[in-house]
């Protein structure tokens, strides 16, 4: 069976490693070189790069390794950290005054 490989940067330690999944946590600088190294292991059917973590591949090496490469390569999107929301003050007054919310753009 073939094993599906993760490359992570450091702040996802241990997302994947505790789902029982091969996980190398990387610099940006060392994912070219383990990407290499994962393409030509024969076990390694799958691997998922962090999105953060693809700038530093070559494009050109990506489309090699996806023409060439019979395994595929997927890009994970990036946990996003969502904005907190914080109400201001004035808004809340109007809105508990006129019973909507207002939302203003600037």
């Amino acid at each position: 069976m073939k094993r599906i490989v993760f490359l992570t940067p450091a702040d996802a330690r241990y997302g994947f490693s505790l789902a029982g999944v091969t996980q190398l946590t990387l610099e940006p600088e060392e994912v070219d070189r383990a990407l290499g190294e994962m393409v030509q292991q024969p076990e390694t059917g799958v691997v998922v790069i962090d999105e953060r973590l693809v700038p530093a591949i070559p494009e050109k090496k990506l489309q090699e390794i996806e023409k060439r490469w019979p395994g595929l390569v997927i890009v994970l999107p990036a946990p996003e950290k969502p904005e907190i929301e914080i109400e201001d003050y004035a808004l809340r007054l109007v809105r508990r005054a006129i019973g909507y919310q207002v939302r203003l753009n600037l």
